[in-house]
């Protein structure tokens, strides 16, 4: 997957979880799963920056999905719950 690709693949309309949580040291936090992505979680101090930030994270997680053979999911395309 070239560059250009792999830009169209990480801008696709994936399904986005909003959630917000109190860490470890007592502060607030932000954070979006992919739904397609069963272990991703991009945390933020905000909403807004997590938003603008979390394509940076799905960038390195399908790269490295991709050299480790992993299949790419599509959007829609959920895994199965154990």
């Amino acid at each position: 997957m070239n560059d250009n690709e792999l830009e169209n693949y990480i801008n696709q309309n994936w399904t986005l979880v909003f959630g917000e949580d109190i860490g470890y040291t007592g502060n607030h936090y932000e954070y979006i799963e992919i739904k397609e992505f069963p272990n991703f979680v991009y945390c933020a101090p905000t909403k807004e920056i997590a938003l603008a930030n979390y394509k940076n994270q799905l960038k390195l997680t399908v790269k490295v999905m991709l050299e480790f053979g992993d299949k790419l999911p599509n959007p829609g395309e959920f895994p199965e719950e154990d």
